[in-house]
């Protein structure tokens, strides 16, 4: 028989296959990133060497986010239909449309801060 106090320290959702898979994802492109700039150091040389070859691709990295955001945007739309037709009558079409708004308004301020941090660094 399990008690409250063991169900309150281990809760379902922190030992869930999903919460393991997406951990699992995120410390994989943590290393894959850490890894990258170590690479690239030991390439040029130097970190301020490496620092110096990042800010001279700088335009090269904008264009492939702006083509994230658009590869992005799209899956967005695609998605947004799709959500949409399921819902089975016009008042839950309503209240998708409502969250769907916040997540985009969310998404982009998102985004604008993201760019704008880059903006200011360089």
């Amino acid at each position: 028989m399990t008690s409250v106090r063991t169900t309150w320290l281990r809760p379902r959702w922190l030992f869930s296959r999903r919460t393991v898979k997406a951990l699992l994802w995120a410390v994989a492109i943590v290393a894959i990133a850490i890894g990258a700039n170590i690479v690239g150091i030991y390439f040029v040389g130097s970190v301020a060497g490496w620092e110096h070859w990042l800010a001279a691709a700088a335009g090269y990295f904008l264009l492939w986010r702006l083509c994230l955001y658009a590869a992005t945007a799209y899956g967005w739309v695609w998605m947004r239909r799709r959500l949409l037709e399921r819902e089975p009558d016009k008042e839950a079409q309503r209240q998708a449309r409502h969250r769907l708004l916040r997540s985009e308004i969310a998404g982009i301020i998102a985004i604008v801060a993201l760019e704008a941090s880059q903006w200011m660094q360089g």
